[in-house]
């Protein structure tokens, strides 16, 4: 699999070099059902856009993308780094990597939001480009994606609210790419067409 081809759009978005390399290790570090599957088994949640083969994959990259359209704006956008832009690029990018679990199960993990911040913490000796407390940051803005949904279907508290400015624009920017009245436009390659 060609993932520079596949996330070329997405990774040029990320201005820092570092980052940007320590992304695409990411990206390669992902189950291959991360490109296959849709972003929600029963399409409830999600756009058109986000489902049949590929959903979860144009869902990302959805995401990331308003993330970076959000930060173009001086008004929102100047009350972050760059490299604090660049992280939660990432994250949007990867948040939902381990959607299905490690290995892959049959239904999505609702603990999904920890699987994949602890999948960055496992792997951050190959994300050599990052320091110690960018690694935090960006396993802090996935763990929290989710936002308000905290409880399981059994009514357990498993996930954290976002409680920093960083990992509530993260969760916005994947609340907004799950509505199904913002349509993203896709052309057969799963890239973005505007």
């Amino acid at each position: 699999m060609n993932y520079e081809e596949i996330f070329t759009n997405e990774l040029n978005l990320i201005k820092s070099t570092r980052i940007r390399s320590a992304c695409l290790k990411m990206v390669k570090l992902l189950p291959d059902y991360f490109f296959t599957i849709p972003a929600a088994s029963t399409g409830k949640y999600h756009p058109e856009y986000a489902q049949g083969e590929g959903g979860l994959l144009r869902h990302s990259k959805a995401a990331m993308r308003i993330g970076y359209e959000l930060l173009s704006d001086p008004c929102i956008g100047d009350k972050y780094t760059n490299d604090e832009k660049d992280l939660m690029l990432m994250g949007l990018l990867i948040h939902d990597g381990l959607k299905l679990g490690y290995p892959k199960e049959q239904y999505t993990r609702f603990d999904h939001p920890i699987l994949i911040a602890n999948y960055i913490g496992e792997h951050s000796k190959d994300l050599e480009e990052l320091t110690e407390e960018e690694i935090t940051f960006l396993k802090d803005v996935v763990k929290t994606h989710m936002g308000p949904w905290t409880t399981d279907y059994n009514g357990n508290e498993v996930l954290e609210r976002p409680r920093t400015k960083y990992q509530n624009f993260v969760h916005m920017c994947d609340f907004l790419a799950s509505r199904k009245c913002l349509l993203v436009p896709f052309d057969e390659k799963n890239n973005i067409t505007v």
